[in-house]
């Protein structure tokens, strides 16, 4: 299927170097389209059909999923192990790789295993502290941060080298992001924080959530002045909100979530509430894209994975583009045209 896709649906950046991966998530992007991503949640269990039944929930809605590497220090399925196993079928998936929990040799080493297992797509994060998750009494390593974590892939790749100057027989094909939060102070900072990023190596960048435009505005033309959105594709993060209640406990209990109270005063006035949250998340991916240098959205959509499929139709950022799924024969066919 051969799509029009007009300014407003993403932009086009130069690539005079040609593709870092061979994934169909950097082709969605590089070639204008309004890319959707979502997070993929990984069971606790060793079953792959429960990594099968969970990713088939959003075929044809999103270009790539997001398996997350122990998110909230609490532990799952490997991220690693997620992306392989949905490779097999054919998906693009991002691989978290989170420092907190192994050091640069293990790391590198899951970099290399994982491009050889089909994965094109790694988000690297420097992790929640040990703390914060169901394991509080596991020793942290945090022998990288994000920076020093993007600058030890850049070089795999583009080098051919490991940490220690050991040369590579054959590089990973990876194209690199990274995280960011536009929603939490010192706000001056997050620009610069985000042009360190992109120096490091940082190819596509996903947001926490963001329920505030004005600032997350105000973090774009930032950014913007300082020529970073030429240079790196921005997915903001969005989310169905099941409730008032549930929004005050996000922006009272986790780190970095930023809820404006507005929004909890329009939940809270709600006859249905999940259903406005829904309706809040359209409206706000709606207005995000009409925001110069978004590239894309990377939905969150914690215990209502099944809503998803509708708040993507309904807000019509695909703008009758429909991505990949398993059944089509061609993984690429007209996916970018």
């Amino acid at each position: 299927m051969s799509v029009n896709v007009g300014p407003e649906a993403g932009r086009m950046i130069s690539d005079t170097t040609g593709y870092s991966s061979t994934g169909r998530l950097e082709r969605v992007l590089k070639s204008g389209h309004f890319a959707v991503t979502t997070e993929l949640a990984p069971p606790d269990s060793a079953n792959p059909e429960e990594v099968y039944a969970r990713a088939r929930i959003f075929d044809g809605y999103v270009d790539s999923m997001n398996a997350t590497d122990g998110s909230g220090a609490n532990c799952h399925m490997s991220s690693v192990a997620m992306c392989a196993l949905l490779a097999r079928e054919g998906y693009e998936t991002v691989m978290q790789i989170s420092c907190r929990d192994r050091n640069r040799i293990a790391i590198q080493g899951d970099v290399l295993g994982g491009a050889a297992l089909g994965i094109n797509n790694i988000l690297c994060l420097t992790g929640d502290g040990v703390q914060a998750g169901d394991h509080p009494e596991a020793k942290p390593v945090f022998d990288l941060d994000s920076l020093s974590l993007l600058e030890t892939v850049s070089r795999l790749r583009d080098k051919h080298v490991f940490a220690s100057g050991r040369t590579l027989s054959e590089p990973p094909r990876v194209f690199l992001g990274a995280a960011e939060n536009p929603f939490v102070p010192p706000f001056d900072f997050r620009p610069y924080r985000l042009a360190k990023k992109i120096a490091a190596g940082a190819q596509f960048i996903q947001t926490q959530y963001c329920f505030d435009l004005p600032r997350f505005r105000n973090f774009m033309d930032r950014s913007r002045d300082l020529g970073l959105l030429d240079k790196c594709f921005i997915l903001p993060g969005v989310g169905p909100l099941a409730s008032a209640r549930a929004a005050d406990w996000m922006r009272r209990k986790v780190p970095g979530i930023h809820i404006p109270d507005a929004i909890i005063k329009r939940l809270e006035g709600a006859q249905d509430q999940k259903a406005e949250g829904r309706n809040i998340c359209i409206e706000l991916i709606q207005q995000l894209r009409e925001i110069e240098g978004v590239s894309g959205i990377h939905v969150m959509a914690h215990r209502q994975e099944s809503s998803v499929a509708g708040i993507i139709e309904r807000s019509g950022v695909l703008g009758g583009r429909v991505p990949w799924v398993p059944s089509r024969e061609s993984a690429f066919e007209g996916d970018y045209a």
